[in-house]
C-alpha cells in the first residue's frame, strides 16, 4: 500500500475508478448518433461548469491547442497585451508572438497583477485581444478574471481567458466576468483524461475572426459541425476514447455539484496551506485583494538544507508519491502539491507524510507528525 504510486501533481491527475471503466468500451463511429450524443453531453457539462451561454465545443489536443486556437483565430498582426506572471501566461504571449504584435505585461512569477498597468497598455493603443491565465499552476496564484474583464470591455478588447486549472475545481463565471474566449483542459480539475480541450467562444469573438484562420483549429469548422442538425459532429476524427472518460467525469461533477466541488477544493489547499505552516514551511506566492491563492495548487519554497531532487527524489523512490517541483526560473526553488479532482485526506495525509519524513531525514525539521496532525483534524481519520 505505501509504495503504490500516488500521482500528487497538478495535472494529469489520477482517473477514478469510474472514468477508467468507460475507457474500456469498444470504439465507436465518430460519425454516429451515438457519439454525437456524448460530444453534446459533455459540451453541455462544460457549459454549466464555466457558466456560460457561449458557443461551446471541445478539441482532441492538449490545453495548449485550445489556447493556440483562441489566439490564431483573433490575431492576425493585431495587437494583443499578454499578461504574465507565470509560465503558462509566457505561453499564451509566445503563441501571441507568432501571430501578431504583443505588448508582455510581465510581473514577477507569482506576485499581484498590478490592474492600473494593464489599464495604461490598454489605454496607449487599440487592442485586439488581451490574454491571461486565471489559475497560474506554475506559481499557486488565482489571477483576478473579473477585473481584468472589466478592463477589456472598458477598451473593447477581446477578452481571452486560461481557466485550465480553475474549470471543475474552482467557481468560473465565463459570461459574468466577460469572457469572449475562455480554453481550459480535461486532466486538470475536470478529473478526464488527457488529450481533451474544451473552449468557449462569445459572439463578440465570432464577429472579430480572422479570413484565413489555421486548418485544424478553425473554430468556424467546429460550429458548423456542432450545429449539424439532430448529430452535434466534430471536424476532425476525435479522440473517442477520452469522450468515454471525460463524460464519466462531467457526470461525477454533476453528481457532487460544482458549490460542493469548488469548496472540497478550497478545503483541500487550505489544509495543505496549514499543515505546510507547521511544518515551518513558507508558502512561496505573494498575493494582494485581487490576486489570491489558488485553491487547486499550493506552492510551497522549497527549505534551506535540501536540494529539489533529494526532497522529491526520495519522497517517490522511498514513498510512492509524486509531487511536482518548479518550472522553468523556479526550477529547484519551489515544489508544489495539488488538491485537484478526486483526492481525498487519505491521499494528503499520504504526502505529508512522505514529505515529513524527508525532511527528518535530512535534518531540515526535527520530528515528523505536525504537519500530519492538521491534516487528520481536517479530515478526520
Amino acid at each position: 500500500m505505501a509504495n503504490e504510486p500516488l500521482l500528487m501533481i497538478p495535472g494529469p491527475v489520477m482517473l477514478h475508478p469510474r472514468v477508467l471503466q468507460a475507457m474500456s468500451r469498444q470504439m465507436i463511429s465518430h460519425r454516429d448518433k451515438a457519439f454525437s450524443a456524448i460530444y453534446d453531453e459533455c459540451r453541455n457539462t462544460v457549459k454549466e461548469i464555466i457558466n456560460t451561454n457561449n458557443d461551446t465545443f471541445i478539441i482532441s489536443g492538449s490545453g495548449s491547442a485550445a489556447m493556440e486556437a483562441a489566439i490564431s483565430n483573433l490575431v492576425k498582426g493585431d495587437r494583443m497585451v499578454s499578461i504574465v506572471n507565470g509560465k503558462f501566461g509566457e505561453r499564451f504571449r509566445d503563441i501571441g508572438q507568432r501571430y501578431g504584435q504583443v505588448e508582455s505585461l510581465e510581473f514577477e512569477w507569482g506576485t499581484p497583477i498590478d490592474l492600473a498597468r494593464v489599464e495604461d497598455a490598454l489605454a496607449k493603443a487599440p487592442t485586439k485581444v488581451i490574454s491571461m491565465v486565471h489559475n497560474e499552476t506554475s506559481a499557486g496564484v488565482k489571477n483576478p478574471a473579473e477585473e481584468i474583464g472589466k478592463l477589456a470591455k472598458k477598451y473593447n478588447a477581446l477578452f481571452v481567458l486560461d481557466t485550465i486549472t480553475s474549470s471543475g475545481g474552482d467557481i468560473v463565471e465565463v459570461d459574468k466576468w466577460g469572457v469572449d474566449v475562455m480554453v481550459t483542459g480535461s486532466q486538470k480539475s475536470l478529473g478526464a483524461p488527457s488529450g481533451l480541450a474544451p473552449i468557449s467562444v462569445s459572439q463578440k469573438a465570432w464577429d472579430n475572426m480572422v479570413k484565413n484562420p489555421p486548418y485544424y483549429l478553425d473554430l468556424k469548422k467546429y460550429r458548423k459541425s456542432a450545429e449539424k442538425e439532430g448529430k452535434a459532429e466534430t471536424p476532425y476524427t476525435p479522440a473517442i476514447t477520452l469522450f468515454f472518460g471525460m463524460q464519466e467525469a462531467m457526470k461525477m461533477i454533476m453528481e457532487e455539484g460544482m458549490a460542493n466541488r469548488a469548496a472540497r477544493h478550497k478545503q483541500g489547499a487550505e489544509a495543505i496551506r496549514a499543515a505546510a505552516k507547521a511544518l515551518g514551511l513558507e508558502l512561496y506566492p505573494v498575493t494582494d485583494k485581487y490576486t489570491v491563492l489558488s485553491n487547486t495548487v499550493t506552492a510551497i519554497k522549497t527549505p534551506a538544507g535540501i536540494t529539489d531532487k533529494d526532497l522529491r527524489g526520495t519522497i517517490k523512490s522511498k514513498y510512492g508519491v509524486t509531487i511536482s517541483g518548479g518550472q522553468d526560473r523556479l526550477d529547484g526553488k519551489i515544489f508544489r502539491i495539488p488538491s485537484m479532482n478526486a483526492f481525498t485526506g487519505d491521499d494528503l495525509i499520504r504526502t505529508f507524510t512522505a514529505l515529513e519524513e524527508t525532511l527528518v531525514q535530512f535534518k531540515v525539521i526535527e520530528k515528523p507528525g505536525a504537519g500530519v496532525e492538521i491534516l487528520r483534524k481536517v479530515y478526520k481519520n
